[in-house]
């Protein structure tokens, strides 16, 4: 029996690092994320299982004990809140990119616009349209967008003229579809669709900084996680970051 434990202490970690790394990210970081992992893998790693939603979604999930080794939010508000709830290991918690907040429109009906306060955004929407947005009440991208539009002095306009999405994809999926004739996304959204187009770009001053803080949660903080977060730092994940539109921190 001694001997039996004894290598069920030895060879549980080396299962836990044949499994890879559970990694829960926003979905805005979908594209350049599952590159990246495919240049850890070339490092010699494990594929990590990489989980994209709303960092709002994803955060609740690991309060409710979902078995994640690093999370990455798109925003500080719900890295924080798993922080106060005891769930981060903070030491290895970083700042590592920044993004742009955009409108945009489908690419059949292309249009420029300064965005400034007060612009005419209701005639962008025209009589029936709604603009897509993700919910305001807890999407990072939708709270953004909020902040935003509050500080241009639409928000009671367009607030009724919202549809709020569950995350900033299904956002941007909306006007790809002709759902919607606008949206709210970040700029690396938009970038990756053919079927839309940036109208323009909000203001530094409209929003808090479009931040991502990544860490590895305290039931996953090992060494091969907080090798990761640091492989997210790195130069061969730095090219990925900013050809997928990122502003590495």
């Amino acid at each position: 029996m001694r001997v039996f434990l004894l290598l069920l202490l030895v060879l549980a970690p080396l299962q836990a690092r044949a499994q890879g790394l559970t990694v829960f990210a926003a979905a805005s970081l979908t594209d350049a994320l599952k590159q990246i992992a495919g240049l850890w893998v070339q490092a010699g790693h494990q594929a990590p299982r990489l989980s994209f939603a709303a960092s709002s979604t994803l955060a609740q999930q690991i309060e409710n004990g979902a078995p994640a080794d690093v999370f990455a939010s798109a925003d500080e508000k719900w890295m924080d809140y798993l922080v106060k709830k005891g769930l981060i290991a903070t030491d290895t918690r970083r700042d590592i990119l920044g993004n742009d907040l955009v409108l945009i429109v489908p690419s059949t009906n292309p249009i420029r616009v300064t965005i400034g306060p007060n612009f005419d955004l209701m005639t962008i929407l025209g009589p029936n349209g709604r603009l897509s947005v993700g919910n305001p009440a807890h999407v990072p991208a939708g709270i953004y967008a909020r902040q935003a539009l509050r500080r241009l002095g639409l928000w009671d306009k367009v607030a009724p003229r919202l549809a709020p999405a569950p995350d900033v994809r299904s956002a941007l999926l909306l006007v790809e579809r002709g759902e919607a004739p606008a949206g709210i996304v970040y700029g690396t959204d938009a970038a990756i669709s053919k079927a839309v187009t940036v109208a323009g770009i909000f203001p530094p001053d409209s929003h808090d900084p479009v931040t991502y803080p990544f860490a590895a949660t305290k039931s996953g903080d090992t060494a091969e996680a907080r090798a990761f977060i640091t492989f997210l730092s790195g130069s061969a994940a730095r090219t990925v970051w900013v050809r997928n539109g990122f502003k590495p921190e």
